[in-house]
């Protein structure tokens, strides 16, 4: 079946991952579009772990991968923890299955065992780079061995590989790929590639074929790093007689530098950013962008957005540059859609928590002064991005009577001449605030003139109080901040900054 044919078949797409570590960006934008794509066109979405690699493959990596996958919002419709019909999802239970294909391919005539030792390899490749000759892959030494000598040779126990048998007239390899049209190799260029090893395992380009083919699998997206194995891919699907999947191999991304994103630009891993504080739907959302636009305008795409209109059609063939600014513009545009009780209780308290400021079960401590959280929500939603903002701009209102206060906004707002008479006429004007009415209107209402009366300016005015009460000269709205402190404290705090004003 060629995949043309793909079109007649209900979509089924892979994420593949090695747990050979943590799941970095690259690795999560794939699982992504494979989830958008499955969930666009009603097909299922299943999670593989390729843990064929011995030495650094872990079940404790599995875990950690799940943990990403689930924190992402991915859910998975076949695979670990979910089971399916074309299991097992994890390839080191699988192998039975690429054995039983191998020696189909083997009985077929379509593999061969080859007896050529690494030291073999090398000193035929030298010959063939010294002639000159245009085809330095494996000379095909073992290729027309008798079939008695090489049982002969396996039965006395000496090591071989298996390797397919490419056939010698085997036009160009043309890879059918949605992001890149098609791409053509020239198979005179491809070699009898190995594809069971002598200690009895499969190689890579073998196992992921034998899996995808099984699977069903009719679309494979995943990283460009991959297009060059693609060519002897396609070799097993059509050795197998298995319909050749359509390819999507989207671009890798960068660094600010344009070099391949590593350590040296920030965090790399999904669980670094999940640690940070950064939501999930926006995050999602911003991997996304990074190859696939909507529309070329749009870019806040809530999840059921991306996985109803995802395309791989515009998926872009360029690389994408991973841009930090822009992640901490889209997670700011989210917590701004919040609604107060919301941010209250899934971001604001947990912060709090997290940084000691509150103690107990997050949904507890909302509980006991939802008014109290829900008006700090409303000044903070539009000055922060991360957990660490929160802490920083909420952490005056959590230090009693004595403000911790930042010398440079001392020096500069209140040990300045004429600032005492500001906080006494500040201590004035809300001590005459009846206790039932200390809101910010009637806190921003007692102070508004006060200026005036004085003959100073607001900034000055404003400046001197607002450090008296906040330990800085940058906060939030003063009104607001007064009212969650409460009038004690806030009388309290002007009576202990007077020593400091002049």
């Amino acid at each position: 079946m060629s995949s043309s044919d793909q079109t007649n078949r209900p979509v089924r797409v892979r994420f593949a991952p090695s747990p050979t570590g943590k799941l970095h960006v690259g690795g999560a934008r794939t699982a992504i579009y494979n989830w958008a794509f499955a969930r666009a066109n009603h097909g299922t979405f299943i999670l593989r772990i390729d843990d064929t690699d011995p030495t650094r493959s872990t079940d404790e990596n599995t875990q950690i991968i799940l943990r990403a996958m689930r924190w992402l919002g991915l859910d998975w419709d076949e695979g670990p923890e979910v089971g399916g019909d074309f299991g097992p999802y994890k390839q080191t239970d699988r192998m039975d299955l690429y054995k039983a294909a191998a020696q189909k391919l083997w009985d077929e005539g379509k593999a061969y065992p080859c007896f050529c030792t690494p030291e073999k390899l090398a000193a035929d490749k030298k010959a063939a780079e010294e002639r000159h000759d245009p085809f330095q892959g494996y000379q095909r030494t073992c290729r027309d061995l008798d079939p008695e000598e090489a049982k002969a040779r396996i039965a006395a126990g000496e090591p071989y590989t298996l390797r397919i048998k490419v056939p010698l007239d085997r036009g160009d390899v043309v890879v059918p790929d949605a992001v890149h049209g098609n791409v053509t190799f020239n198979a005179r260029e491809l070699d009898d590639f190995i594809i069971f090893r002598s200690d009895g395992t499969p190689t890579y380009n073998f196992a992921t074929v034998v899996d995808d083919a099984m699977m069903g699998i009719t679309h494979v997206i995943r990283g460009d790093d991959h297009l060059s194995n693609t060519p002897r891919q396609i070799m097993v699907y059509e050795a197998l007689g298995a319909p050749v999947p359509t390819f999507a191999h989207i671009s890798m991304i960068l660094g600010p530098d344009g070099k391949k994103l590593s350590k040296r630009h920030g965090a790399t891993s999904v669980e670094e950013y999940r640690d940070q504080g950064y939501l999930s739907d926006a995050f999602v959302n911003y991997l996304a962008l990074l190859g696939w636009a909507l529309d070329g305008d749009t870019t806040i795409i809530p999840r059921d957005v991306l996985s109803r209109e995802f395309s791989l059609d515009h998926v872009s063939k360029n690389p994408a540059t991973f841009d930090f600014k822009k992640l901490d513009w889209i997670q700011a545009e989210y917590l701004k859609a919040m609604d107060d009780a919301t941010f209250s209780q899934q971001f604001l308290v947990p912060a709090l928590i997290t940084a000691g400021l509150e103690s107990g079960e997050a949904a507890g401590v909302y509980a006991a002064r939802p008014a109290w959280y829900d008006l700090l929500s409303s000044i903070l939603k539009p000055r922060v991005t991360l957990p660490a903002d929160v802490v920083e701009k909420a952490r005056f209102l959590y230090q009693g009577d004595d403000v911790e206060f930042d010398e440079k906004s001392v020096k500069k707002n209140l040990a300045k001449e004429g600032t005492r008479a500001y906080l006494e006429a500040a201590q004035t004007a809300l001590a005459a605030l009846p206790a039932d009415g200390w809101t910010a209107a009637a806190i921003d209402g007692a102070l508004e003139p006060l200026p005036d009366q004085l003959g100073t300016n607001k900034r000055k005015f404003f400046g001197a109080v607002r450090v008296a009460e906040c330990g800085n000269q940058v906060s939030p709205p003063l009104g607001e901040s007064l009212e969650l402190l409460g009038q004690v404290t806030t009388l309290t705090r002007l009576q202990k900054a007077l020593p400091l004003a002049q």
